[in-house]
């Protein structure tokens, strides 16, 4: 891929906007009001629905009549390598079991890249009528008001985010993990979708989230809105920012941040 062209963003970013709000609007009227029927993909608590499938082909079908000539990787399956240098990476419902149980905090995540990293990315969360948007050195905003992080620099009293596995043996670890996190900090999170929890910590709602174990389409926008609004972000335990483990956090927690996380990491250290 090469780098997009810089008149392109605003075009791309108003697309994955309008996109977004349109998928999120979709899946919000067409879930029954009963229980919504689920297959298992990795593991018997990861859920995947009809209206995740629904919402992919939504948003497919909007980008190859926009962009036809652009990438595009998705949760549910899709995947074309396109010609522009530009990618849009789609999580059409971050938070299915919260869909799943009628829970609130579930969002749709359109974002699109280039060869320099993110360069849009959008978060709609349809029951709370948030998105959450950004573009590469443009800023954040929630519902077009500008965001940016908490001040929080004291680790004892920051609000952590985090979110777990589907592997039994996973969760086990990353229990673990929480136990001996929780009375370094002053409390711990858990909504659901990882999308949701970035925007979050960009919003100054959270002081820091982390999380091992996402795959691309979990973080690609969520993580570019963090960074925009001020956040560092990064590997969980080193490096950079990357689905194996990623953390988030206000300019002044990260180190601060990371240190604690190695010093209670009892299991691999990525």
């Amino acid at each position: 891929m090469t780098a997009a062209p810089a008149s392109e963003i605003d075009e791309l970013l108003a697309l994955a906007v309008d996109i977004a709000l349109e998928a999120g609007t979709f899946i919000r009227a067409a879930r029954p009001a009963g229980p919504v029927r689920s297959e298992t993909k990795s593991t018997a608590t990861d859920a995947v629905t009809e209206f995740d499938h629904a919402s992919e082909a939504l948003i497919v079908e909007r980008l190859r009549i926009e962009r036809p000539d652009d990438g595009i990787v998705a949760e549910e399956g899709t995947a074309d390598l396109g010609t522009t240098g530009v990618q849009w990476v789609i999580d059409p419902i971050d938070g299915t079991t919260n869909f799943l149980y009628d829970l609130p905090l579930y969002s749709v995540s359109i974002a699109a890249q280039d060869d320099e990293g993110g360069l849009v990315g959008a978060v709609y969360a349809p029951m709370t009528d948030e998105v959450f948007a950004a573009r590469r050195g443009g800023g954040a905003t929630v519902n077009g008001r500008p965001i940016s992080c908490s001040d929080q620099r004291i680790l004892a009293e920051t609000l952590v985010a985090t979110g777990f596995g589907y592997a039994a043996e996973r969760r086990a670890r990353q229990g673990a993990r929480v136990g001996a996190l929780l009375p370094h900090v002053r409390d711990i999170r858990r909504l659901g979708s990882a999308a949701v929890d970035l925007c979050y910590v960009a919003a100054g709602r959270f002081d820091a989230y982390y999380e091992q174990y996402l795959n691309p389409w979990d973080l690609a926008a969520g993580e570019l809105i963090a960074r925009e609004a001020g956040c560092r972000t990064g590997g969980m335990l080193d490096g950079p920012a990357r689905p194996a483990g990623l953390l988030v956090t206000t300019p002044a927690l990260f180190d601060p941040m990371r240190s604690l996380l190695a010093e209670v990491e009892d299991i691999e250290a990525h």
